[in-house]
């Protein structure tokens, strides 16, 4: 889901090919990265502000959502445009090479910047990114994907995200997603959504890592999964990349938004995860 705020610490804009990116710095010190996709920045700053004490930590508006505009609106984000605005992003601070931290597609974004430019990146937390096509089920996930985009882009909203939901393995009742999804909405919030799903959910859920490329890469690439997702989509998504890479998965705090509902608890177990680096 899709958080905003108006007001930002250290707010800039850097201008990329296609796009004007939105982002933010806070703090000083060791640079750290906390990247979503297509969560904003906004998301990011309960954490941001405790890891500020002793880190410069970066955070963006992925390109299209919320205030990183795009100069054609109806162009697909890419993992690999989004690994290309993080090395822009991370070579404009000029504070690298960094920890990257990212969750969900952000993982996915930060896993293909450890496969494009390995040397701005000197670790990856890739905390349950949704990639399906790691899982053997992955025909019958690409054809739920389908279903869910399907019915969002036809103007069942409310019907969209229980679909999603019920893929995802997130138990959530029906009322309260009616509740969240019907009636009256932000409208940056509604512009945001219709992108991820329009053009955005395909390229990141069907990403490919190329698995040999980050078993060659220099960087630490630690898989995050969440302690109270245990059985849903992207844990297993997550403990499937794990396997491949020959390394056991990482548990933080809560579940696949555990940096946003625990953000304090998520902290100290992100510093400790740093530290072993």
């Amino acid at each position: 889901m899709l958080t905003h705020a108006t007001d930002a610490a250290g707010a800039r804009s850097l201008k990329v090919p296609d796009a004007h990116l939105h982002y933010e710095v806070r703090g000083q010190g060791p640079l750290v990265v906390l990247v979503g996709a297509p969560m904003d920045a906004a998301a990011f700053a309960p954490l941001a502000d405790l890891l500020a004490a002793d880190h410069t930590v970066l955070t963006t508006d992925p390109r299209g959502i919320n205030r990183s505009r795009l100069d054609d609106p109806e162009q697909d984000s890419t993992p690999q445009l989004r690994a290309d605005d993080l090395s822009r992003l991370i070579a404009h601070v000029d504070a690298g090479p960094a920890v990257v931290v990212g969750s969900s597609g952000g993982a996915v974004s930060a896993l293909a910047l450890a496969q494009r430019h390995p040397e701005l990146v000197h670790t990856v937390i890739a905390h349950e990114p949704p990639l399906i096509e790691l899982l053997e089920d992955r025909e019958q996930l690409r054809a739920g994907t389908e279903e869910t985009i399907a019915a969002y882009l036809a103007g069942d909203v409310i019907g969209a995200w229980k679909k999603f939901f019920a893929q995802a393995g997130i138990l959530i009742p029906e009322p309260v997603v009616e509740q969240m999804f019907g009636g009256a909405r932000d409208a940056q919030q509604v512009t945001d959504e219709r992108r991820w799903f329009a053009h955005e959910m395909r390229a990141s859920t069907y990403w490919r890592p190329d698995l040999a490329a980050l078993r060659r890469a220099a960087c630490r690439i630690v898989v995050g999964i969440g302690e109270d997702s245990t059985g849903q989509l992207c844990d297993r998504t997550a403990r499937a990349l794990a396997q491949a890479l020959d390394t056991d998965p990482t548990a933080f705090p809560g579940g696949h938004t555990g940096f946003v509902d625990n953000h304090e608890a998520f902290a100290l177990r992100l510093r400790a995860v740093m530290s072993d680096s």
